[in-house]
């Protein structure tokens, strides 16, 4: 999969990702200076925590096959999923960033008869960057082998994404009242492994999801990436 990276829209998006992914996209933000001149970042409100559901289905492609998942969301806990105090939710330099609870997938099916899906997220803590700019952009930084996707049934198969070092997958923000959205539609390195049916030769996977972002503790209160 090479460096994932946004992928021009040829769907009306994927609800869900990630590859999986956030993201959504629980946040214990705080702010991160780079080297290199970006544009300021401000994640509001101050303190809030925030969850992120599913808007319609997260789809993974690998080669041939295609795996829906109906169900995916994060909500705060573990410190995780939380807008930080003023003013460490404001980087005048470049983005904001900070861990998230990992987005689990659930309800999966798949493209091929009698074949059955399960979507595993095993680090339960992933890392995420917020950049405000046109658009603006969240990235999940999906761990080393942090999804394994298994089919069984006719073709049983094992396909590890990320197999072999943290990836940065990228999504598109956008503010809303009261939901604000992220918008994946990208690819990353991904192994397959098994028999026939599985396809063994690809290297990448796409992976396509929207997911909702709320206040969770105000929902009238939006949760928004600002300059």
């Amino acid at each position: 999969m090479s460096v994932p990276r946004p992928r021009s829209r040829t769907r009306s998006w994927l609800s869900a990702a990630a590859a999986a992914s956030t993201a959504v996209l629980g946040l214990a933000w705080a702010g991160t200076a780079q080297a290199t001149t970006a544009d300021p970042t401000t994640v509001e409100p101050a303190g809030a925590a925030f969850e992120a559901s599913l808007a319609g289905s997260a789809v993974f492609i690998t080669g041939s096959v295609v795996i829906t998942c109906e169900t995916s969301s994060t909500s705060p806990g573990g410190g995780n999923n939380l807008v930080p105090d003023a003013p460490d939710n404001h980087n005048p330099g470049g983005p904001v960033s900070g861990p998230i609870n990992a987005p689990e997938f659930t309800n999966c099916s798949t493209n091929i008869i009698f074949v059955r899906a399960t979507v595993d997220v095993v680090d339960p803590v992933w890392e995420m960057t917020m950049q405000h700019g046109a658009p603006s952009v969240g990235t999940m930084v999906i761990p080393a082998g942090g999804i394994v996707v298994t089919t069984r049934g006719l073709a049983s198969c094992t396909a590890t994404v990320s197999p072999n070092a943290d990836v940065p997958i990228a999504g598109t923000w956008t503010n809303g009242d009261p939901v604000s959205t992220l918008d994946f539609d990208t690819t990353a390195p991904t192994v397959v492994q098994g028999g026939f049916g599985c396809p063994t030769n690809v290297t990448e996977a796409e992976f396509t999801a929207t997911y909702e972002v709320t206040n969770a503790d105000t929902p009238s209160d939006p949760i928004t990436v600002t300059g």
